[in-house]
């Protein structure tokens, strides 16, 4: 059975490759996901949205992130770790997926995939980004209250 998780894992595994070697040809995604999503169209384009997002909007991911991993570097995380987390914040900030629910699979792929420690550290960043964002939101619903 393919899922939505399983669809996730293979955009990470995309990220990874992404990560660790960026010369590689990013054409080659597209064929990957279908293989791996065993031809399922709607899960092969939820993961191609995702892998495309994540692409797309990577340099701001990394400045949210970045700013809520306190010390640590985006560099000195594990490649896994950093992806995940990536992968994540973009659900949370473009796709509208609920923070909860985005947190909570990037913590069970983390304990599949991360080591030791990566789910309560991928947790931890998760849950700075989705208080953050909930903030943001609350900030823009209180300005819209007092226009009003």
């Amino acid at each position: 059975m393919t899922t939505r998780r399983r669809a996730r894992e293979v955009v990470l595994q995309l990220l990874y490759e992404d990560d660790l070697n960026p010369n590689h040809d990013p054409a080659l995604a597209e064929p990957f996901i279908n293989k791996r999503m065993l031809a399922n169209k709607p899960l092969s384009q939820f993961a191609l949205d995702l892998l495309t997002g994540v692409r797309k909007h990577r340099f701001k991911v990394d400045q949210l992130l970045s700013q809520k991993a306190t010390n640590w570097s985006l560099r000195r995380m594990s490649a896994i770790d950093r992806n995940i987390l990536r992968l994540a914040t973009y659900e949370m900030v473009h796709v509208g997926t609920p923070g909860r629910v985005a947190i909570n699979e990037a913590v069970e792929i983390a304990k599949r995939y991360g080591g030791k420690n990566s789910s309560t550290f991928v947790n931890g960043v998760l849950d700075r980004v989705l208080r953050e964002l909930n903030d943001k939101q609350g900030e823009s619903e209180s300005a819209a209250v007092s226009e009003a």
